[in-house]
């Protein structure tokens, strides 16, 4: 069965299952205590954090071992932001970053921090003049993710960590995405990175702070990773997780190559094969193996769920918030279509023949799910969509309106979308039709539904229950 979510949690690497094995006999004993066991412990412990900051680009003594990348991330976010509380407590951070950013972001603002969301364009993207604008002199951290783990795009790090390094802000990056690929670039203050992405074992991170950086770690002081993991160190899985990361960084330019290949094979098929299809992300700066796209007229979580019946492993946007009714935060910053989303993550060693094999799926059972939930049939061409759909518009061609209304409360998306390219067909050019609709993503949908079908969108405004969206039909 072909897994295809690696950027959720990548599959075991056969280096990582070699070094847990051998290091379970081995890396058991104390590391702090001068007996041979402990010595043997020690040894194993100073080899995994040498390896693991030569992939990093740090040194040994700047690296500490979490028992999680969201515990990385909590860490380094909390630390810098109490070892600067004299500069200040303002907080910048991207409106696309990780949730566990965002929540640590949020518990910030809560306890009565101030907080910038710098903007993201349709890419995903954000831009380093926008990112500098938004620097205080009270400003205490800044943080910036180095690829998004929803849409795969790269950001500018290195820009922005001098743009932070001449305001004398330090930046803290989410690497978690992006490290396996190869170390991130910019002279970045904390890092933080997950085992489990790049196929170490789960329950191991990494959080890297640079001498020189204020850090304060919270919570009661312990002597063990430099008081910034409490707790007894995890050994084997942290020698698994520093050998597997040397392991893929070793094939990483030959299987990134191949793997980049695969990925614009998708981007390119997906939408000849399957009408209606926006891809979403920035085109060439991203990630090797990641591609994202939505299914205009679909229903996402009935899509995955055909899909994992015929066998194919994949997600829909962020898995953090898959299991909620509202569009992620990646899709609404960006401002793109979040109906039948779907995100492809290769992991390593995917062979050419599942991804032709998921294309031939792919196209059937977007047509099926469509042809359940009664869309229009597509076709190409701007308006297409509309001039599909009227004959269930529920008005006569010969007595059109210039007003239509569509109440779609109580009905989530993509009906909503749905009934208003049946209703656009039932206005004369010029027309408007007004939907009512209280589920939140049609407040992306159906913006994006008149980019794509080249119709008028004239913006929202509260209702009684819910929105109304009104678009006007321009052909």
């Amino acid at each position: 069965m072909p897994y295809f979510d690696a950027a959720s949690s990548a599959p075991l690497h056969p280096v990582a299952r070699q070094a847990l094995q051998a290091s379970l006999d081995e890396g058991w004993a104390d590391p702090a205590r001068l007996y041979r066991e402990g010595r043997r412990a020690r040894l194993l412990l100073d080899a995994a954090r040498e390896a693991a900051a030569e992939a990093v680009g740090c040194r040994p003594d700047e690296l500490s071992f979490t028992g999680s990348g969201t515990q990385a991330v909590h860490s380094g976010i909390y630390g810098s932001l109490s070892g600067r509380r004299r500069v200040g407590r303002h907080l910048v951070v991207s409106a696309v970053e990780h949730s566990s950013v965002l929540h640590s972001a949020a518990s910030h603002e809560a306890a009565g921090g101030s907080l910038t969301e710098v903007a993201v364009d349709r890419t995903g993207r954000v831009s380093p003049d926008a990112y500098a604008a938004a620097l205080r002199p009270d400003t205490a951290l800044a943080a910036l993710q180095s690829a998004n783990h929803e849409v795969g795009t790269l950001q500018p790090v290195a820009e922005v960590a001098e743009a932070c390094r001449a305001a004398g802000v330090p930046l803290f990056v989410d690497a978690a995405q992006s490290l396996a690929w190869g170390p991130v670039e910019g002279a970045w203050s904390i890092l933080a990175a997950s085992a489990h992405k790049w196929g170490g074992p789960a329950g191991v991170g990494l959080l890297a702070v640079r001498k020189g950086v204020r850090f304060a770690p919270q919570g009661p002081p312990d002597e063990r990773e430099s008081g910034r993991a409490p707790g007894f160190e995890n050994i084997p899985a942290i020698v698994a997780a520093a050998a597997s990361l040397r392991a893929v960084r070793a094939e990483a330019e030959a299987e990134a190559a191949r793997l980049r290949e695969l990925v614009d094979l998708i981007r390119a098929r997906v939408v000849e094969v399957v009408p209606d299809v926006e891809v979403v992300g920035d085109p060439v700066r991203r990630l090797p193996h990641l591609v994202t796209f939505s299914c205009l007229y679909v229903d996402g979580e009935t899509l995955l769920h055909e899909l994992d019946r015929a066998e194919f492993s994949v997600s829909s946007g962020s898995s953090c918030t898959s299991s909620t009714l509202t569009p992620s935060h990646v899709l609404r910053a960006m401002g793109v279509l979040s109906e039948g989303n779907v995100r492809v993550s290769l992991p390593l060693g995917t062979p050419a023949e599942d991804v032709e094999r998921f294309l031939d799926v792919l196209t059937w059972l977007v047509t099926a799910v469509r042809t359940k939930l009664g869309a229009p049939v597509a076709a190409s061409g701007p308006g297409a969509a509309a001039r599909d759909a009227g004959a269930g518009s529920g008005v006569e061609a010969g007595t059109r309106a210039e007003e239509f209304t569509v109440d779609s409360l109580g009905r989530l998306c993509p009906i909503p979308v749905i009934e208003l390219a049946r209703a656009v067909e039932g206005v004369p050019v010029g027309g408007v039709v007004t939907v009512l609709a209280d589920d939140e993503a049609a407040r992306l949908d159906i913006p994006a539904w008149c980019e794509m079908r080249d119709q008028e969108y004239l913006g929202e405004h509260p209702v009684d229950g819910g929105t109304a969206y009104r678009v006007r039909r321009r052909s």
